[in-house]
């Protein structure tokens, strides 16, 4: 007796094309998602008062945690990784909210619109592997 053949969908070269599709559009979105913050991070920015001739030092300024590879993978994964994620940047927008502070505000904007650059252009957190292995790529 034979085993009942596949439908053309469920095999294995059709799930890998499936799987590289699905990964495409997943990463489309997560770019999209980057792009969308950088532009509502920048807007927040220069709505809030924020000098436009500083803009762009302190939009890289976020990168200083990179300075922990030099201790290492594993301390630099962990100080850029500080610096790079949603959750600070969110943070500290809260915080300039709730206390009236315009500075937090500006460095929130900028944190949060410098991650979405760096995701943008698919820079994401790093592995304490190596500085080019990241959760969204091997940069």
């Amino acid at each position: 007796m034979t085993a009942p053949a596949l439908p053309p969908e469920a095999t294995p070269a059709a799930q890998g094309a499936t799987a590289a599709r699905d990964n495409l559009v997943v990463r489309f979105w997560l770019h999209a998602e980057g792009l969308a913050a950088f532009a509502a991070g920048t807007l927040l920015y220069f709505q809030s008062g924020g000098d436009g001739l500083l803009f762009l030092p302190v939009l890289l300024l976020p990168d200083v945690g990179l300075l922990g590879y030099l201790r290492g993978s594993r301390i630099g994964a962990f100080t850029y990784d500080l610096v790079h994620n949603w959750a600070i940047g969110l943070a500290m927008l809260g915080a300039g909210l709730a206390l009236a502070s315009n500075p937090l505000l500006l460095a929130g904007a900028i944190l949060i619109a410098h991650v979405g650059m760096d995701r943008a252009v698919g820079y994401g957190l790093k592995y304490p592997g190596g500085a080019k292995i990241t959760h969204l790529q091997r940069v």
